[in-house]
């Protein structure tokens, strides 16, 4: 069983890996990697992928992202996606550890919430670990601190985590280097506006700004 997973996973990184590299030589002129990649996954599960709008990347018709799972929150709570029911969230995949991107993403999280003004209020930052290895309740109620006080963060075992990432087609994988004192994460990095019905509505490509995703934000909750 346990070389099926193995298995399995390798060959889920290497598709995925290969869709990367497809996205990198094959995109448009002007268009980003991580556009690109959308579209060949909108394509590869049958549906196109439009041109981003100014706020976020807009789905492919057909192409449905969240969902259920079954986490723990910083404080210890088992929670599911029915404790977030008629929340606004604004989701992230990463890890404690992480030397650089996930900070980065995270306090665009918070900033973006900031430049919302009172309507911040009506939306739920969280975190879902993909090393739940280290990323215990505790380190997460520390790590989320450092950038927002309602940020959330959520870990679990790791199917539990894997069941959420596959929810949300997050790519992630264990990085080993006989050079490294301790492994990290690699992983894809975009941010989910997920609606109150526990969809993602919007994705937003690494480094889009604070100011861009209040605007798809400030968008949602009018409609909603």
């Amino acid at each position: 069983m346990l070389i099926a997973i193995r298995v399995f996973a390798l060959m889920l990184i290497l598709l995925l890996g290969g869709i990367w590299t497809a996205a990198w030589l094959g995109r448009a002129p002007g268009e980003g990697v991580a556009d690109a990649f959308l579209r060949r996954i909108g394509s590869f599960v049958g549906a196109d992928m439009p041109a981003p709008s100014a706020g976020g990347v807009q789905l492919p018709q057909g192409l449905a992202l969240g969902g259920p799972f079954s986490l723990v929150d910083q404080t210890g709570r088992a929670v599911t996606e029915a404790d977030f029911a008629g929340r606004t969230l604004l989701v992230y995949f990463g890890f404690t550890y992480c030397p650089d991107v996930c900070p980065t993403e995270l306090g665009t999280i918070a900033a973006a919430i900031d430049e919302l003004g009172e309507q911040g209020a009506q939306v739920t930052p969280v975190l879902i670990t993909i090393d739940p290895e280290r990323d215990t309740p505790e380190a997460l109620a520390d790590y989320v601190s450092r950038f927002h006080p309602r940020m959330v963060g959520l870990t679990g075992t790791a199917e539990q985590i894997a069941a959420a990432a596959r929810a949300y087609r997050v790519f992630y994988a264990k990085v080993e280097r006989p050079e490294m004192s301790a492994y990290l994460m690699d992983h894809s990095s975009f941010i989910y506006l997920v609606g109150p019905d526990g969809k993602v509505r919007t994705l937003f490509r690494p480094e889009s700004t604070p100011e861009a995703i209040a605007q798809s934000v400030r968008a949602h909750l009018r409609g909603t």
